[in-house]
């Protein structure tokens, strides 16, 4: 099984996955152990030159660009497959004790489908995603099928308010 991130099916809880406040999905192996999608020191560029088919590699290819044209930020590949732009400090709402870091935004050239993370974890960018074209969405990321059918400046808007996210303040103990 490849571990991946955002995939919302109904055998969520038997794989071992749960959501993160944002809908980002953490994978653990127990009641207690840390998230698997960490900052790892895997090349982007190998990851990148990897992905199948070739029309979802020249489209994570293309994201990768835009990505880092916004944010000014160079990639990190979190866990196998998410290429995350910068991080922030999540507190679970669920549960506060459950807190760690996940990329302010990012992406995850998928087989069938992109999927794109942080742009509607803040309210402007749920006011300006209907603009972005055609989409579907997940519990924490916007899936797109072909970079052809979203606006691209409404893409690079919805990546500078992501960017712009800070860290989730800590609760009052």
């Amino acid at each position: 099984m490849v571990l991946g991130i955002g995939v919302g099916d109904v055998a969520c809880v038997s794989r071992g996955r749960c959501s993160s406040p944002a809908g980002a999905v953490e994978w653990h192996t127990g009641a207690m152990s840390e998230p698997k999608t960490v900052p790892t020191d895997a090349s982007v560029d190998e990851f990148l030159d990897a992905v199948t088919p070739s029309r979802r590699r020249q489209d994570g290819i293309r994201l990768a660009q835009i990505f880092h044209e916004v944010t000014g930020a160079h990639p990190v590949l979190w866990g196998p497959s998410l290429i995350g732009y910068g991080s922030y400090g999540y507190v679970s709402p669920a549960n506060p004790r459950t807190r760690g870091d996940w990329p302010k935004t990012g992406f995850s050239p998928r087989k069938a489908q992109l999927s794109i993370y942080g742009l509607k974890d803040l309210p402007a960018g749920v006011a300006l995603l209907p603009s972005l074209g055609t989409y579907s969405e997940g519990a924490g990321c916007v899936y797109v099928k072909n970079l052809d059918d979203i606006d691209l400046e409404v893409l690079r808007q919805l990546i500078a308010i992501a960017w712009s996210r800070g860290d989730d303040p800590k609760p009052a103990s």
